[in-house]
């Protein structure tokens, strides 16, 4: 650890006794300290909203942040503001731009890494089903990529699979070993149980995206009968813990209506949720049932729902397609992050599954000049409508000449499924949701 980020960590700690001892007054006072000595004005800007949250109590934004002071264990709330606050943003961030510029290569800000592939469920339309079941990346592998990342300003990771808590007891294990840093975990959350939720308040530092699909009949229809019942309890078992968590949540053509509702994300909030996700399903591999894409309706519907959640509700949620106006488009292919599936391709997200390298065989920031990353670096963003950001969803043109310019090999070897074949699926909704978004984007332009 370097001087600066001691000192910053120092008094970051310093400033959360003293909130603690009297909230109220202490966090205006915290506030303008941090305005005072904050060198860089995205960080002003952000300092100047929690003023104005702080000073609007009847907001929904006022009571969110008072859930997350008496909710989260003391030890997980200080590892929240040191780690993801302090050394991801603060302090990782401007080093990794730099770095980025250096290198002339993106450098995201956060690596979503597969430590497994295995799973006790066997969910339609997951990713992971088009990767051999047998892939993993050993405990030293991972704590490599960590190492690497991290001399790149890199202090966020987070776990897919497969189900990762699979590797639950190596998990804690980097956990404690990188503690400087923030983990989060996509997990069905099956496997949580009393004994690991103490485990996540202990090291302080990890947290869970638990994926659900609505109430028990759409959840149990996709992750198998009983499994929502399972995930409530484990919800109750990490509130009580006071271990951050938040929701993961697909919406499809039988799902939407239903997870965008008052009721849903209502439930969500009661049981201890303090983000929420929402993806929308991709038709990945030869068994995709393509019938399950959203159509252009409960898209927008959730373009609109969304937006209402966040100015109504004390949670914070992000639709990962929808709210590419935030992000200028895309933020995959390092812009923000990448994917490094469990048998150690380095690809550009989650769902595309094409790359040029594997991490077994080369570092980390070498597997970040690789010619798909450079590819994604020059494109990006592949749409000047924000509102269509995804080169596979809504440009699948951009995906087949990028694929095809830097020479990538599929990553699925259960079908080797080919760029065209898998722009070929979403070429039609792409057309359809076009129309809607440029109409959108319109407004959006408008308001601003």
């Amino acid at each position: 650890m370097g001087l600066k980020q001691y000192i910053i960590r120092l008094m970051m700690k310093q400033g959360l006794r003293y909130v603690k001892k009297d909230p109220d007054n202490n966090i205006p006072k915290l506030i303008d300290l941090s305005e005072k000595f904050s060198a860089r004005q995205e960080h002003r800007m952000i300092i100047r909203m929690i003023r104005n949250i702080w000073q609007n109590q009847d907001s929904n934004w006022y009571i969110y942040m008072n859930k997350i002071l008496t909710q989260l264990h003391p030890g997980v709330l200080e590892k929240l503001i040191l780690n993801f606050f302090v050394n991801s943003a603060i302090i990782g961030t401007p080093l990794a731009k730099s770095l980025s510029q250096k290198y002339e290569c993106n450098i995201p800000w956060a690596i979503l890494m597969d430590p497994t592939v295995a799973c006790n469920l066997k969910c339609t339309g997951c990713w992971a089903a088009e990767y051999d079941k047998t892939a993993n990346m050993s405990l030293q592998t991972l704590d490599r990529i960590i190492e690497e990342g991290k001399l790149l300003g890199i202090y966020m990771y987070i776990f897919s699979g497969g189900e990762p808590l699979v590797r639950k007891t190596d998990l804690i294990k980097l956990a404690e070993k990188h503690n400087d840093c923030a983990f989060l975990a996509f997990s069905n959350a099956t496997l949580v149980d009393e004994e690991f939720a103490q485990e996540l308040a202990r090291v302080g530092n990890f947290a869970l995206a638990i994926s659900v699909e609505g109430f028990a009949q759409e959840t149990d229809m996709r992750r198998g009968k009983g499994t929502y019942h399972k995930v409530l309890h484990a919800m109750d078992l990490l509130k009580e813990e006071g271990v951050g968590f938040g929701f993961s949540t697909c919406y499809h053509s039988q799902n939407t209506e239903s997870v965008g509702s008052d009721e849903y994300i209502d439930l969500m909030i009661a049981k201890g949720c303090l983000f929420g996700w929402y993806f929308t399903y991709i038709p990945l591999g030869r068994n995709a049932k393509s019938e399950l894409l959203a159509s252009a309706d409960q898209r927008e519907y959730m373009y609109h729902r969304v937006r209402k959640m966040r100015e109504t509700k004390p949670i914070f949620v992000m639709d990962f397609w929808n709210d590419g106006e935030y992000v200028d488009g895309c933020i995959a292919g390092g812009k923000s992050y990448i994917h490094i599936n469990a048998n150690g391709d380095v690809e550009p997200c989650a769902f595309i599954h094409y790359s040029n390298v594997n991490i077994h065989e080369t570092s980390l920031l070498e597997a970040l000049q690789s010619p798909i990353m450079q590819q994604y670096r020059q494109n990006q963003p592949f749409n000047e409508n924000h509102l269509r950001p995804c080169p596979l969803l809504d440009n699948p043109e951009k995906l087949q000449m990028m694929v095809h310019k830097s020479g990538s090999y599929s990553t699925q070897p259960v079908d080797h499924e080919s760029v065209d074949r898998l722009a070929d699926k979403c070429r039609d909704v792409s057309k359809e949701w076009a129309k809607r978004a440029n109409e959108l984007w319109e407004g959006v332009k408008y308001e601003q």
